[in-house]
């Protein structure tokens, strides 16, 4: 008898400065079957003005690739598509506008993701595609930035992302499209300052091999093979006899090498003298490429069996202990957060798949992050902590709930203050925001007695606190008054608590 095997389709795609990529793969049993590729030259960053605001040209490139991807993605479900937007999304400060207009194109939420989470899916892209190795370093220049990364087996342990990249340089020192020595002189010593705060730990850490992704070092391979270096190798030696042959033309688009695509001459230039800059600044002496990188991460990180969950518990449970949180206190808070969020989300809406289950789990335990910094005024010194620091798995939107949930945990609720949200509706968060503060209320005493049973629902006016045990607030005198406090704090904000 053949026994059935689940197959499951499902897609990443890539929203680079430069071009959107798309990869689409079917989950059989344990393998994961790359399918299909597609890719498209956006030129986004070529659309940011001196505002950093993209203009309506690059929006509208963007939202016309978008739209050919959706064909090939009808009928996906929205749990087996994963899209994230990198460097120039990050920057942009009308990003929210391409997000919202993308929205009606494409029906699968996006996210902007933090350089070094980009770097790390990067590496987990490698790693997942290459033949297995002791240690890795990979670099991946993009079109706005640069990701570094040195890794053991599927764990990335030294993370960086630059900004330096083949558009952005390209405008900053081939603006005047001369392919001159002095311009590549100029681009190469750019990029090693950048290099020069991370080269001595990368080079006391070393590597096994070095890899590089994507296609700024694809195009740097095929041209080198063009030239003659038949094994595709790419070393010092090799890219300055690149440059010396780039500066054989007198402009950018004069280039004629065997290998260079159309799209890609513009901003070969610049590519090359990164790379370059990055052998330099490294030591590195030979780099292999690989066809893995961030689509490829954001495929395998989509299955549970990869254990994405993991990879924020671990980041959690290291920040928690980073700061010294009292972890006894902070999972007795989640406990009952999780508890309320159990018992209304219906009511407010939430499935129970909701990412916001886990998302209220972590801001309980991370919500006293602050408190290494000053008692005084804590919950804003644990939001910018959870806004700013790097926190592997997690993309930008993710970290600004969890740093707005630790934010309004306590004292008066300036929900003025709140910022817009892509991927999460604004209600959500608020019904989050007001479980939370229950939960640390409730737990202010940080006593060892168990709480009793409580009952948390909601009616169209108010939310309503109840107890099995009557008695339980006349014995607890200082809770009650911190309860009383709360429900004033409510009241100024338009909401309404009754216990």
């Amino acid at each position: 008898m053949t026994q059935q095997t689940d197959i499951r389709d499902i897609a990443a795609i890539d929203l680079g400065s430069n071009s959107f990529h798309m990869v689409v793969a079917k989950v059989v049993g344990q393998d994961l079957q790359l399918v299909s590729r597609h890719k498209q030259r956006v030129r986004l960053a070529s659309g940011l003005d001196s505002q950093m605001n993209l203009d309506n040209a690059s929006i509208e490139r963007g939202l016309e690739c978008l739209a050919m991807f959706a064909e090939r993605l009808n009928g996906f479900e929205a749990s087996n598509v994963r899209i994230a937007a990198t460097h120039t999304l990050r920057r942009a400060n009308n990003s929210h506008v391409f997000l919202l207009r993308a929205r009606d194109v494409l029906p699968f939420p996006i996210e902007i993701i933090p350089g070094v989470e980009e770097a790390r899916l990067i590496y987990m892209g490698v790693a997942h595609t290459q033949p297995e190795s002791t240690s890795k370093l990979v670099i991946d220049i993009g079109g706005g930035s640069t990701e570094l990364v040195i890794g053991h087996g599927f764990e990335a342990q030294l993370v960086n992302s630059k900004q330096m990249g083949c558009v952005s340089y390209t405008n900053r020192y081939f603006s005047n499209e001369k392919l001159t020595a002095k311009n590549f002189a100029k681009a190469t010593l750019a990029a090693e300052q950048k290099l020069e705060t991370l080269a001595a730990q990368y080079k006391r850490k070393g590597w096994d091999i070095a890899i590089g992704s994507s296609g700024t070092i694809k195009a740097i391979r095929e041209v080198l093979i063009g030239l003659g270096f038949e094994d595709g190798l790419i070393n010092s030696k090799r890219l300055d006899t690149l440059i010396d042959q780039l500066c054989e033309w007198s402009l950018i688009d004069d280039i004629d090498l065997e290998g260079l695509t159309p799209e890609r001459k513009p901003v070969f230039a610049a590519g090359v003298a990164i790379l370059r800059a990055a052998f330099k600044s490294l030591k590195i002496k030979e780099l292999h490429y690989s066809e893995g990188a961030l689509r490829e991460g954001l495929l395998y990180e989509m299955e549970d069996r990869f254990q994405r969950l993991d990879i924020r518990m671990r980041t959690t449970e290291n920040l928690a202990a980073k700061h010294l949180v009292d972890l006894t206190h902070a999972e007795n808070v989640a406990r009952s957060a999780q508890l309320f969020l159990q018992q209304v989300h219906p009511t407010l809406g939430i499935r129970h798949s909701s990412q916001l289950f886990a998302l209220l789990r972590w801001s309980a335990l991370l919500h006293e992050v602050g408190l290494s910094i000053s008692l005084q005024a804590f919950h804003r010194h644990s939001a910018y902590i959870l806004k700013h620091t790097n926190m592997p798995g997690f993309n930008r939107e993710q970290q600004q709930v969890l740093a707005i949930l630790v934010r309004f945990q306590r004292k008066a609720l300036k929900l003025h203050e709140m910022e817009e949200f892509s991927l999460f509706k604004k209600k959500h968060i608020l019904g989050l925001i007001r479980i939370l503060r229950l939960a640390i209320v409730l737990n202010g005493q940080r006593s060892e007695a168990p709480l009793p049973k409580l009952t948390l629902s909601i009616d169209e006016q108010s939310w309503h606190l109840s107890c099995d045990d009557s008695e339980w607030l006349n014995n607890n005198r200082l809770l009650s008054a911190d309860l009383q406090t709360e429900q004033e704090y409510w009241s100024n904000a338009g909401w309404q608590l009754v216990f």
